[in-house]
This record gives C-alpha cells, structure tokens and sequence, in this order.
C-alpha cells in the first residue's frame, strides 16, 4: 500500500491518509481482513505524527472501514469497499455543491454553471 503525503495541500494529513486508503478499498489493493501497517510503522514510513496515523485510523473505524484489534492490528473490514464508494461519492457531491455556490457567489446563471461542467466533462 503506498500512500503519498502533500504537505502544501490545505487538506489536513489525516484526511490524505484516510482517503488514500479508502481508494485502496474501492480499487481492491485492500481485501477484507487484510492488515494495515501499525499507527508505528506508517507514521515512520510517512514521516508523520503517530497521533496523525491514529487519528485516521479511529475516523475510518467509525465510519465501520477498519476493526482494530488490540495487540493485533487493524484490519479492513468486510463491506468496506461499497461503504468506501459511498462515502467518496457524498464528498464528490459535497464539493460540487461548493463549486455551485461559488458560481452563484461569482454571478454565473445555472445555465453557465452547466456549461463549465459539460466542458470540463469533455476533456
């Protein structure tokens, strides 16, 4: 599993962490029941805090991705990759809901909303 970390992107680590495993899901690199690296070992390999590893770990065991097993690991769990979809798909339509208002915001009609969407879905 490898997981790349852009520490000039506004997004917070944890965050990049947990979306880059969840892509992990949906594209089956990560299988029911496979083992992520220990909170040690990945803060180690990314250079991060291991309060930051934790912190995406906990998030993705509350939204039911991953069990941690103490003394164990933490394991993916068994629906996890049509809950990953879904969860992607939500923050899809969330930032396309700010790029609607932003359009709204900038003065653009709906009409030219959709027009830069059907452009952009061209190329």
């Amino acid at each position: 599993m490898r997981i790349i970390i852009n520490n000039n992107s506004m997004i917070p680590i944890y965050e990049q962490v947990v979306s880059q495993i969840k892509s992990n899901i949906i594209n089956g690199e990560l299988k029911e029941g496979d083992i992520l690296p220990s909170v040690r070992a990945l803060s180690s390999e990314l250079k991060i805090s291991a309060l930051t590893v934790k912190k995406a770990y906990d998030f993705m065991e509350t939204e039911g991705f991953v069990t941690t097993v103490h003394g164990k690991g933490t394991f993916v769990n068994a629906a996890d990759r049509q809950l990953a979809f879904e969860a992607r798909r939500k923050a899809v339509e969330d930032d396309l809901y700010k790029a609607i208002q932003q359009g709204y915001s900038a003065g653009l009609s709906k009409e030219e909303i959709k027009e830069i969407i059907d452009i952009l879905m061209e190329e």
